[in-house]
Parts: C-alpha cells; structure tokens; sequence
C-alpha cells in the first residue's frame, strides 16, 4: 500500500530531489508557493518551497531504500528510524490551499513559553518570552532577572525572528 510520507532534503534541494523522484517512478509533491519576502531594503515576492528542506514522497515502505539513494535526500521523517506517514487529508489541504495560489507569508511556530528575539520595529534587538500565541498578534514579556521584575508587551507575529 502506497501512502505519503514528508521527506527532507538537503538545503536548497528540493526541487531537483523532487525531479528524481518523478524520474524514478516515485511520486513526489513539492508546494511550491509565491510568498513575501522581506529585505532591509524592499519587499519583494518570489516562489519558493512552501517548507524548505522538505517535499513530500508517496511510495511503498519497502520502497524507502529507493528514495534515500536519491540525491539530496536526507531522511523520511518519522519517529526514531520508523518513518511516518501523512493523513492523506492533511496533504489534500495542502494541495488545495498551494492551488488557490493565495499570498502566503511565513509564519513563525511559537509556543508558550519560547525565547525570541524582536527583529524589526522600534523595539528591534528585545528577547523576552512568549506568554500567548494567538492569532495575529503575541503577547511577550521581557525580564529583568536582577530586579526580579518584568514587563509585557503585545507585538505583531512578523517582528519576531529566533532568540540565539
């Protein structure tokens, strides 16, 4: 039985991983999307893998040995050595939401709880950590460990990048 499984690959890789998997006799999804793109000096859209560094590959699990000799192939992710597979649904939406061909912007997966660090804006350079991560908008608190005092603030998602 054939099911799909999310593949990484090696950095910048994925289309040609992609394209040797189709030559291969393996089918192969990579979404592809227009998204904005943001540079100190202009904004500007460009299509690009909708998660880099992966694709997605629908074979037999015998078959795994086959896509792993693929160039660019890293590993199929799953669970320790097990590879995974994705609900056929989950992939569907995908598909449907990449054919619709909507602006799509990144959007950081941020939890409770996660260190960042603001990256633009007039409080660029801040870390603090994530109190809530709602929809739109966080809300971060910035602490003082000397003082044993912190302050909150309510931020926009886009001004955030990874604390180091």
């Amino acid at each position: 039985m054939t099911r799909w499984y999310a593949i990484r690959t090696t950095a910048r890789w994925e289309l040609l991983a992609s394209n040797e998997l189709s030559r291969r006799g393996i089918e192969s999804y990579l979404p592809i999307s227009r998204v904005k793109r943001r540079w100190s000096d202009r904004i500007k859209i460009i299509d690009q893998p909708l998660f880099p560094g992966y694709l997605f590959g629908r074979f037999r699990l015998a078959e795994r040995i086959r896509v792993l000799e693929v160039p660019g192939v890293r590993q199929i992710v799953g669970m320790g050595n097990t590879p995974a597979p994705i609900l056929a649904s989950e992939l569907e939406n995908l598909r449907t939401l990449v054919a619709a061909q909507p602006l799509l912007v990144p959007w950081p997966y941020l939890t409770a709880g996660q260190r960042v660090r603001i990256s633009r804006g007039p409080l660029a350079g801040v870390q603090g950590f994530v109190v809530r991560a709602e929809e739109g908008a966080l809300r971060i608190v910035v602490s003082v460990d000397l003082l044993q005092r912190s302050v909150a603030a309510q931020i926009d998602r886009d001004c955030i990048g990874a604390a180091e």
